[in-house]
């Protein structure tokens, strides 16, 4: 039988591409053409990764530090994992609960396999990023959005919230600081959203990959940080790509009870593997290292948005938040 008379995964079929790397594709190919364009699209910083972190990774490579590793990353890293969410967002960790994966979208991915079963609905907020939904499918749930506007800064509130859980609700998605919006939840606001997961014992899914692109005086606080109850149903999601200029290095990680940890180890262990053991020694230093490159760059980051701003707020019909986070508009 000829490739035409061939039948696919129907689950494939239904997946939709990312729209922001087809995009992102879509640009590079005009600037290789000639053609003058910005491109609005991937949010990857434009510093380069700072230069110790680079030569962590060359000392690594000399070092014959080449080989396979523990699935879940190699215990420097973990450690050096579990040290930064106690100092920067007040939660305890041991090294076996955390899991290194090949960017945050793996994570997610691994989070959503290890959680969902047919037919479980995970509650997402909208506006979203494009992955989301896809991820879910993959792993046969079904994502359920909840409905945001300018008046609520596009957050969740109890109300719609409520309107959305049903007996098939597994999981919420809760994305702060938010990507595409920019805003970021208030500890009340997660309090309520904590009390809500409670409620209906729902699995917390808490993406915090822009933590630390924070302007204003602003402050991320960890929903998992909040209580006991909210840290046993919270599965972190984090990753080195933003905050440190590491996007092409792939380095994301979660943070979860153990079983749900050894459920995600188990199923990296037949898609990846390991990180790039590169990467890995090269996160310990991005963690470990000083702290200086990426605090100017947070900084420059915050001057853009302040003159960008000021901009859009010249124009007419235009509405704009101030965002508190994030280095797109």
């Amino acid at each position: 039988m000829g490739a035409k008379g061939m039948n696919f995964s129907n689950k494939a079929e239904r997946i939709e591409p990312s729209v922001t790397l087809a995009i992102t594709a879509k640009a590079k190919e005009m600037k290789a053409n000639g053609i003058n364009v910005i491109s609005f699209s991937a949010g990857e910083p434009d510093f380069n990764t700072p230069k110790n972190i680079i030569n962590a990774a060359i000392k690594a490579m000399e070092d014959g530090n080449t080989k396979y590793t523990n699935v879940n990353g190699i215990i420097s890293l973990r450690e050096a994992i579990c040290k930064k969410l106690k100092e920067d967002n007040n939660l305890d960790y041991n090294p076996s609960q955390i899991v290194a994966s090949t960017g945050a979208k793996q994570s997610l991915a691994n989070t959503f396999l290890a959680i969902l079963n047919p037919g479980d609905e995970v509650i997402v907020p909208n506006p979203y990023w494009v992955s989301y939904p896809e991820l879910i499918a993959l792993a046969d749930g079904k994502a359920v959005f909840v409905k945001s506007d300018e008046s609520s800064e596009y957050k969740f509130t109890k109300e719609n919230l409520e309107e959305v859980v049903t007996e098939k609700t597994k999981a919420i998605v809760l994305n702060t600081p938010n990507n595409p919006t920019g805003t970021i939840y208030s500890e009340d606001e997660l309090n309520i959203i904590a009390e809500f997961a409670k409620k209906h014992d729902l699995i917390i899914i808490s993406d915090e990959m822009y933590e630390k692109l924070v302007y204003d005086g602003e402050k991320h606080v960890s929903i998992a940080s909040l209580s006991k109850d909210a840290y046993e149903r919270t599965v972190v999601i984090n990753g080195l790509s933003k905050s440190y200029a590491m996007t092409g290095w792939r380095m994301g990680y979660s943070a979860s009870s153990e079983k749900i940890a050894k459920l995600m180890t188990n199923i990296q262990s037949h898609m990846t593997s390991n990180v790039c053991s590169i990467t890995q020694y090269a996160a310990v230093e991005a963690l470990n290292g000083p702290q200086d490159e990426i605090q100017h760059m947070i900084k420059e980051f915050e001057k853009r948005r302040n003159y960008m701003v000021s901009e859009l707020e010249k124009m007419k019909n235009i509405s704009i938040i101030n965002q508190k986070v994030h280095f797109i508009l």
